[in-house]
This record gives C-alpha cells, structure tokens and sequence, in this order.
C-alpha cells in the first residue's frame, strides 16, 4: 500500500460557487429544496466547467490507484456530467436526492442506473469498487456530525480493497465571504443572470441567490437558498479515517480548485 501522499500545490483563497447538488420544495429534513428551479439552467451556468478533463484524471488516479477497478458510484451526481464521461470506463451508478436533477442525469444517460437518495443514510445493497462525492457537494452535509455520517454510508458501499474519493468543499481559511457574483448566459433562446453575495454564517458558507430567465416563453424571476459547511482539513481526515479508510493520496487541488481526498478500505 502506497504512503499517504500530501500533494503541496497551493492555490489562493478561493470565492466559492456552490456546486450541483440539491439535497430534492424540502427535502426529507425540512429544509427547503434547492435547485427546484434551478435545475433547468445549471448546466448552461456550468459550461466553464470541463467536466471531461476532470473525469480523466479522476479515472487516470483510480487506474493508478486500484487498475482492476470496474464498478463506481457517484454520490451527488447532479445532472450526471461526471458519469457521462465515466461510463465509458466503468460500470457506473448514481444517486442525488433532486429529482429536477436526476430528470437531467436520466437524459443524458439513459442506461444508467440513477437512484433518488440523501448522502447522509443511503442504502444500496451493494458495493462498489470506486465511490466518489465530487465538485464540493460533500458541503452539503453542513454540520461535522453529517459529515461524519455522510461519510461512513458511503464507505459502506466500498468494497474490499475500493476506495472513496472526496472532493472537499472549500475550507473556513480559503472561504472569501461578501463578495458580489454575477453570472450569465446569453443564448440565442436563453438568457440567465444570476447574481448573489457570498456570506458567512459561523462555519456555513451561505447564498440567497437571484436568478433571472428567459425564454421564448417569457421571462421568470425565482429565488434560492443556500447553505454548505466549511469544513476544515483535519476534519476531513478524521471523518476518513473514522469510517475505517486509509487515507493514501491527498491533493490541495484536486479536479476543480477544492481539493481531493482519496481513503481506501484494506482488505
């Protein structure tokens, strides 16, 4: 088994975007839902992202890592642009508690399995070689105690020699809170702007964000709130290593500025 390797790449403080997750009006917890409405125009707000490159390396790592790996789960798949690249390596499943989002998934990959679920009790009945939450939606969980138990559900569907990998959301130190974002699209038949104020409450990074859309069907105003916890390094590492993974790779930079965690299960 290789050392765990703390890969040194630094970035600056880094001005969140909050990642594709919704955790499904409320959810099963009372909280109200995001991405309801968002949903339908996440992708378009998402096209600065390479999702193929991102799927590369994470496929170049677990090929490096476990080469006889063939089974893989997405935890938080969002509209399924990590697993429609995956696919093509791997038999691949997913799971997000937004059924706006899964509507998504579902199209753009129609024979894979998408299941509706909450990343904190999930239930699968069986394991997979590689499980990954990616794109910072580990956040989500808000509190230590959810993460703690967000991450031990999916440590359970590792199996024997598998790992986990988590791309963390951002740390307090790196969280840049009052800043004004302001973002577009501005396609022939859609036009989006969406505009919020990074804020901090305690140890939550938290957006009430405005959106506008239109359409040739006429323009719609709507609402959403944010909440994802920031979570520090060595809070990560606990929760890893409290769900009986070795943590065997680390990387300050990971697929998309977060970072990367990789804890696998010994046989």
């Amino acid at each position: 088994m290789k050392p765990h390797r703390h890969l040194t790449r630094t970035r600056p403080e880094l001005l969140a975007i909050p990642p594709a997750l919704s955790q499904g009006l409320f959810t099963r917890h009372g909280e109200p839902r995001t991405y309801r409405q968002s949903a339908q125009v996440y992708d378009a707000l998402s096209r600065g992202k390479d999702y193929a490159a991102a799927a590369a390396r994470l496929h170049e790592l677990v090929q490096r890592l476990t080469p006889r790996a063939s089974s893989l789960l997405d935890v938080a798949c969002g509209t399924g642009r990590h697993l429609e690249y995956l696919k093509a390596h791997y038999h691949v499943e997913g799971f997000d508690l937004s059924p706006e989002m899964l509507e998504i998934a579902r199209k753009r990959c129609p024979d894979t399995p998408l299941h509706a679920a909450n990343f904190q009790d999930f239930e699968l009945g069986r394991v997979f070689d590689v499980v990954t939450c990616l794109f910072g939606a580990i956040g989500y969980a808000k509190t230590v105690e959810n993460l703690e138990r967000a991450i031990q559900c999916m440590a359970r569907h590792v199996g024997g020699g598998g790992m986990l990998i988590v791309e963390p959301w951002v740390t307090p130190e790196r969280y840049l809170a009052d800043r004004i974002v302001f973002d577009t699209v501005n396609d022939p038949d859609l036009k989006v702007a969406r505009i919020y104020v990074s804020r901090r409450e305690g140890r939550l990074s938290t957006y009430d964000i405005e959106f506008l859309v239109a359409t040739q069907a006429g323009v719609t105003h709507f609402s959403e709130h944010e909440q994802l916890g920031l979570f520090s390094r060595e809070e990560y590492l606990a929760a890893l290593h409290g769900a009986g993974l070795t943590v065997t790779e680390e990387d300050a930079e990971g697929l998309f500025g977060y970072g990367l965690f990789v804890g696998v299960k010994l046989v």
